[in-house]
C-alpha cells in the first residue's frame, strides 16, 4: 500500500471516528461520545470543532472545570469560530468569568446582529455583573425586535426585578410560559384578565418552587381591591400546613378544587403587581402558621441541646434546579465550624444529599433532624428553636426569613434578583443577614467569614445567658 492510499485510509478511519462521535452525543450518549472523542482528539488533536463539542458535554455533565479547558484548547486552535466563541463564552459565564464571556458574546454579536439568543445572553452577562440599567435598556430593545424570542422577555425581566422595578419586571415576567421550562395550564375556567372581580371566586395556583410559594404569598391580599367573593389558594402538599389562615384567603388546601367551585384563577406569581401598582415598598413576609404538634416535636429534640448555641443548616437545595450546582456547597464546609465551643450544628436538610451526611460521619456531629421532617411546617418548628439559621439561598431561606428567625444566606456570585449584588440586608426579609462570595466558586472565604461572625454571635450569647 502507498503511503498516500494509507494517508487517504486513515483520514477516512478519522473522519468514521469523528461521525461516529458527534452522532452518539447529538443522541445523548454522554458517555459512549466521550470515549469517541477521546479517541479521536488522541491522534487529531487539532480539530478545534470537537474540542468545543466535548466541552459542551462536559459542561452538561457538570465538569465545568474540564469543559472550560476543553474551551480554551478549541478557541486557541480557532479563535475566529462563532460556536467556539460561543461555547467558551457560555462555560466562562457558568463559572463567573462574565466579564470574558460578555466581550466574547459581542464578537459574536458583531457578526451575527440578528442573533436573538445571544443578546439574550449579552443581556444576563451585564445582570450578572450587576449592569441592571445596562441590561434593561439593552434587552428592552433586543426583545423589540425579537419579541417571539421569550428567553430575550425572561432576561429583560430578571433585570428589571433586580433593578428594582417590580411592577413592570413581574408583568414581563408572564413570558415565562412561552418558554418549555414549565408546562401551561390546562384549566376549565377562565385566566382572570386584572379587571374587576365584582363577587366572583379566584383560584390562585402555586408554580415553581416551594420557596415561591413561601415568598409570595404575601401578595394575596392585593385582590382585595378588586371585590373578590372569594380567594382560593391551591397549595403544594410540603407547605399546605404552614398557610393554615394566610391572610387574604378564604381557603387553603392541597386538593385541586371542582370546576364549579371557583369562577376564574391566576397564578401566585401574577399577583405582585396588583401591589407594587399602587405602593412602591415591599409588603411585609408572609405570616405562616407553625402547628403545635410541630412544635413539640421540635421542643423534644432540641431539649437536650438548651445550654448550646443552636443553629440550623442546609447546603444544597433541589438537585434538579439546573442552577443548583452554583447556588449550593458541600455540606463538608460546615466542618470549619464545629470546634467553635457551646455550638450545636442541626442539618434541616431533606432530600438525596442526607445520605452523604451519614456516610462521611459528620451526622455524627451535626444532627441530622431535616430526614425525618414531614413537610415544611416540622422544618419551621425546628427553625422557631434555633438561634440562627444559615442556609444556601434555598426555600429554606424563604422559610426562616418569613418565621422572622435570623437567617444567614449564603450566596454565590451571580444571586438571585431578590438578593442583587450588594448589600448585606434585603428589604424582603428584615431578619436575613446575606453574605456573598467575595469570587467566583469561592465558598472557602465565605466560611471564614461565616465562622468569625458566628464566634462573635455565640460570644454574646454566652453573655445573655450568664447574667
Amino acid at each position: 500500500m502507498s503511503k498516500k492510499v494509507a494517508k487517504a485510509a486513515r483520514q477516512d478511519t478519522l473522519a468514521a471516528l469523528r461521525a461516529k462521535a458527534l452522532a452518539a452525543h447529538r443522541q445523548d450518549k454522554l458517555d459512549e461520545a466521550k470515549e469517541l472523542y477521546r479517541r479521536y482528539l488522541a491522534t487529531e488533536p487539532g480539530d478545534a470543532l470537537v474540542w468545543s463539542n466535548l466541552g459542551a458535554l462536559l459542561r452538561k455533565e457538570g465538569a465545568h472545570i474540564l469543559a472550560r479547558a476543553a474551551q480554551r484548547r478549541a478557541y486557541e486552535l480557532s479563535p475566529e469560530l462563532e460556536a467556539v466563541r460561543a461555547n467558551l463564552a457560555n462555560i466562562l459565564a457558568d463559572l463567573g468569568d462574565a466579564e470574558e464571556a460578555l466581550e466574547l458574546r459581542q464578537m459574536v454579536s458583531a457578526n451575527r446582529p440578528d442573533h436573538a439568543e445571544t443578546k439574550a445572553m449579552n443581556g444576563k452577562s451585564l445582570r450578572s455583573l450587576g449592569r441592571y440599567d445596562d441590561a434593561v435598556a439593552y434587552l428592552g430593545k433586543a426583545w423589540a425586535d425579537h419579541p417571539d424570542y421569550p428567553e430575550l422577555g425572561i432576561q429583560l425581566a430578571m433585570s428589571q426585578l433586580a433593578a428594582g422595578d417590580y411592577a413592570t419586571g413581574f408583568r414581563n415576567f408572564d413570558v415565562r410560559w412561552q418558554t418549555n421550562e414549565l408546562t401551561p395550564r390546562n384549566m376549565t375556567k377562565p385566566k382572570w384578565d386584572g379587571s374587576l372581580l365584582d363577587g366572583k371566586r379566584i383560584l390562585v395556583m402555586p408554580e415553581q418552587g416551594y420557596g415561591d410559594g413561601i415568598a409570595f404569598a404575601r401578595f394575596l391580599p392585593a385582590l382585595q381591591r378588586f371585590n373578590p367573593a372569594k380567594v382560593m389558594m391551591l397549595s403544594e402538599r410540603p407547605v399546605a400546613r404552614l398557610f393554615d389562615g394566610v391572610a387574604g384567603a378564604d381557603w387553603v388546601g392541597p386538593q385541586m378544587p371542582e370546576p364549579d367551585d371557583y369562577d376564574v384563577w391566576t397564578n401566585i406569581m401574577d399577583l405582585p403587581p396588583l401591589h407594587f401598582d399602587v405602593e412602591s415598598a415591599v409588603p411585609k413576609p408572609t405570616v405562616l402558621t407553625v402547628p403545635e404538634d410541630s412544635q413539640a416535636r421540635a421542643r423534644a429534640v432540641t431539649r437536650p441541646f438548651e445550654d448550646r448555641f443552636r443553629v440550623g443548616v442546609v447546603w444544597t437545595g433541589s438537585l434538579t434546579y439546573r442552577g443548583n450546582r452554583y447556588r449550593s456547597f458541600s455540606h463538608t464546609e460546615f466542618h470549619s465550624l464545629l470546634d467553635l465551643p457551646e455550638l450545636q450544628l442541626f442539618s434541616l436538610y431533606k432530600g438525596p444529599e442526607t445520605k452523604l451526611l451519614h456516610a462521611d460521619g459528620t451526622a455524627n456531629l451535626i444532627m441530622d433532624v431535616g430526614s425525618l421532617d414531614r413537610d415544611f411546617a416540622d422544618c419551621a418548628a425546628m427553625m422557631q428553636r434555633m438561634d440562627l439559621v444559615i442556609t444556601s439561598d434555598t426555600a429554606t431561606a424563604h422559610l426562616a426569613g418569613s418565621l422572622g428567625v435570623p437567617v444567614w444566606v449564603l450566596l454565590h456570585w451571580d444571586p438571585f434578583w431578590m438578593w442583587g449584588h450588594e448589600g448585606v440586608t434585603t428589604p424582603w426579609y428584615p431578619s436575613m443577614r446575606l453574605i456573598r462570595q467575595n469570587a467566583p466558586r469561592d465558598w472557602a472565604n465565605v466560611f471564614v467569614r461565616v465562622r468569625s461572625k458566628l464566634a462573635e454571635s455565640i460570644a454574646r450569647w454566652g453573655e445573655v445567658n450568664a447574667t
